[in-house]
């Protein structure tokens, strides 16, 4: 009977404390320094409502439920948000944990409180969908919300933070499933936004809930390492100061120790030891106009010797975010290395709170709707309408992944203007950050007047004009080496469209070869005629069912049984109709690599479920030992229009002699052939040299006048094909 009531005493301490730290008296101290009267009433409404919609709910550490959202708020009042979006905070989870629903919100409190309420609100799961779709979901349908009122992500980057604060009532599994998500996503999307306030206490408390024994260990080696720091701290401010003053430069200086998951995620990165990490001291000085960022930059490095390359101007070339800052890493006291950033107060600002000072600007009568975090975050919102598309949530979150603050390069068009990449970027990526219309049909790239292949990394500076044709499709193979989400939604995209034309194309095509073979008139293959046909497989049209033959999923013989008058009644099968292989089909008939079939092969098929057709020559091994039914099985010639390259297997034996590799790559090269792949075995103490090689020809002829090529070779014994 005691443990009862020590958890009910210890629960109604922690309630006294919560409502002395996040209690509505408290916000409405904070909200007194900057807001009307009547504004901070709107807010105590809004207040009463939450209250009473959350009146018996309480949160897994025993306080009422209502100090969370009261504390989101207070999070945002301190940020200086305004009076909307303190509403839509303390109402965040009414729609979600109670029976109002989005239509009263908007009734007692206006459209914006109850857009902003449900942009918060999670996707509600449907049956059927795993744990990791459903948060997908959730996600997507925020970052959506995001699209048409920022102060959403504001909203539920303080109930995420809230929440981490809280974490330790919480059972460990599901701990650190939330920090792994706040890491991967929400502090990620706080850097990107330029929230530097919000992201590193996110950053920290995902670290420490995520990786506790390693953070308890990390903590205690910084500490150890820097030791008694704030004599240090105070040193190099008086100094820099002193330096400063001395010039006429009215400036702030603030040290500080960096965050720890900020060290950590360097360690992991640059691949450091913890004793290689030097800069874990960092100083902020802010000044009053842009000029005097360069001349604190002069004096800085008077008092303290600069390392020359880890300098970075952020002004002159702002991050993505919006953030704009000179940063320059020198030697301090006990060859120490300090970091010291400068920047103006505006430029502090932002850099502080980045798209929510858009608000705290207006607050202060000074609207602007055009400043620079806003109008970068709205680009990179407009880019994930784009990449939204047809991608499932899974697909959809991924992206977003790869293009959350990455590293950056600054290329130039050939006009001039600049383009912010991810580092690693390349041609292709820059391609359909210009324009997707100029990314689906570029061909090369020109980079500082010089022609270079597409997956070419591009470096800072350069100058980048892309080459295309109109015939010209997006390549497959681009996804291997493209690094924005934006270039690869549009391929996978692209790839999508293609297969299913092309696999509906060859799925009328096979399925009109099995009616004939029943003698069926092909008149049935009409939406009312196929109608009984299309129940019996669930689907909507014959578009989906010639998808369904074309990929592998359904089978053409067996289809076409059900278009007979009597599918009961045994069918005549007439002399099977071969089906002719143009080398165009694309994505939906694959050429197997176990035997390398190119024109001029006696060759067979077998449906593939999600290949499509896979293509061998009638003497391929696999087709002798295959036991399918016959229905597996397609009868194929090669139309008398075929065209493309296809890979063809050779086996060479010859005396290993200086230059062999060189004379035979030479002598296909000479034969308008190219080698895909080449492969050299160990000669076991033999001097006979046995390679194989993998080359592109157009048919049985080129093959027979690349061979010949070989043998006139001296040093070549035997060449055949595999």
């Amino acid at each position: 009977m005691d443990i009862p009531v020590i958890s009910r005493i210890g629960t109604a301490i922690r309630t006294q404390r919560v409502a002395r730290e996040y209690g509505i008296e408290a916000l409405s101290r904070v909200l007194a320094e900057y807001l009307p009267e009547d504004q901070i009433g709107e807010v105590h409404r809004a207040y009463d409502f939450g209250a009473r919609m959350h009146a018996g709910q309480n949160r897994d550490s025993g306080e009422p439920y209502i100090y969370h959202p009261l504390a989101v708020a207070r999070i945002l009042a301190e940020m200086r948000l305004d009076a909307t979006t303190l509403c839509a905070a303390i109402l965040h989870d009414v729609i979600e944990d109670t029976p109002v629903d989005k239509k009263e919100i908007a009734k007692l409190f206006g459209r914006d409180v109850a857009e902003l309420v449900d942009g918060v609100s999670k996707f509600h799961r449907v049956e059927g969908m795993t744990r990791a779709e459903a948060q997908a979901e959730s996600v997507r349908k925020l970052l959506l919300a995001m699209a048409q009122d920022l102060r959403v992500i504001l909203v539920k980057l303080a109930d995420r933070l809230h929440n981490m604060r809280t974490l330790d009532r919480v059972e460990s599994s599901k701990r650190r499933r939330v920090a792994q998500e706040t890491l991967e996503i929400y502090a990620p999307i706080a850097q990107r936004l330029g929230i530097n306030t919000l992201r590193t206490e996110l950053e920290d408390l995902s670290f420490h809930n995520l990786h506790p024994k390693r953070y308890q260990v990390f903590q205690k080696a910084v500490n150890e390492r820097l030791g008694d720091t704030k004599s240090l701290i105070k040193e190099i401010e008086h100094k820099l100061e002193r330096g400063l003053r001395e010039e006429g430069i009215g400036a702030s200086v603030v040290g500080r120790q960096k965050n720890l998951y900020g060290i950590y995620e360097k360690m992991q990165r640059k691949r450091l030891r913890f004793l290689d990490v030097m800069d874990l001291l960092g100083f902020r000085i802010v000044v009053a106009k842009l000029d005097d960022c360069y001349r604190a930059l002069g004096i800085i490095h008077h008092v303290y010797r600069p390392i020359s390359e880890l300098f970075n101007d952020y002004i002159a070339n702002p991050k993505i975010n919006g953030y704009q800052s000179l940063h320059t890493t020198c030697v301090g006291p006990q060859g120490r290395k300090i970091e010291v950033q400068v920047r103006t107060r505006d430029m502090h600002h932002i850099a502080e709170s980045g798209v929510a000072a858009h608000w705290q600007y207006k607050l202060g009568g000074k609207a602007d709707s055009q400043s620079a975090p806003q109008v970068r975050a709205r680009e990179w919102l407009g880019n994930l309408f784009e990449m939204q598309g047809g991608a499932g949530a899974l697909d959809f979150i991924d992206n977003v992944k790869v293009d959350l603050f990455p590293d950056e390069v600054y290329v130039f068009t050939p006009k001039g203007h600049i383009r912010r990449l991810p580092r690693g970027a390349t041609a292709v990526d820059f391609a359909y950050a210009v324009h997707s219309e100029l990314g689906d049909h570029c061909v090369a790239a020109r980079i500082d007047q010089q022609l270079e292949p597409l997956n070419t990394p591009l470096r800072n500076g350069q100058t980048i004009e892309i080459i295309t044709a109109r015939h010209a499709r997006p390549n497959a193979a681009w996804l291997n080496y493209v690094k924005t989400a934006k270039a690869r939604s549009h391929i996978r995209n692209f790839l999508k469209n293609q297969r299913e034309d092309e696999a509906i194309r060859l799925g009328r095509r096979l399925l009109e070869i099995a009616l004939r073979e029943l003698k069926v008139p092909l008149s049935v293959l009409k939406e009312e005629a196929a109608e009984t046909v299309l129940k019996v497989f669930g689907l909507q049209d014959l578009e989906d069912l010639f998808i369904s033959i074309g990929t592998g999923s359904r089978l053409a013989p067996l289809v076409a049984r059900h278009f007979l008058p009597d599918s009961n009644q045994s069918a005549t099968i007439g002399e099977s109709l071969p089906l002719a292989v143009e080398g165009t089909e694309g994505l939906v008939i694959d050429y197997a690599k176990c035997c390398h079939p190119i024109p001029g092969d006696d060759i067979c098929g077998y449906v593939s479920i999600g290949r499509g057709i896979v293509v061998h020559r009638l003497e391929c091994r696999h087709v002798q030992t295959r036991k399918g039914g016959p229905q597996e099985r397609i009868a194929l010639i090669w139309s008398e229009k075929v065209e493309g390259d296809f890979l063809a297997e050779v086996r060479l034996k010859a005396e290993n002699r200086r230059g062999l590799l060189a004379n035979v790559a030479s002598e296909i090269a000479g034969a308008n052939s190219s080698i895909e792949n080449v492969q050299m075995p160990d000669r076991n103490g033999s001097d006979a040299l046995e390679m194989r090689f993998v080359i592109t020809v157009r048919d049985r002829v080129h093959l027979a006048r690349v061979l010949r090529r070989l043998r006139r070779l001296e040093a070549v014994q035997r060449v055949n094909r595999v």
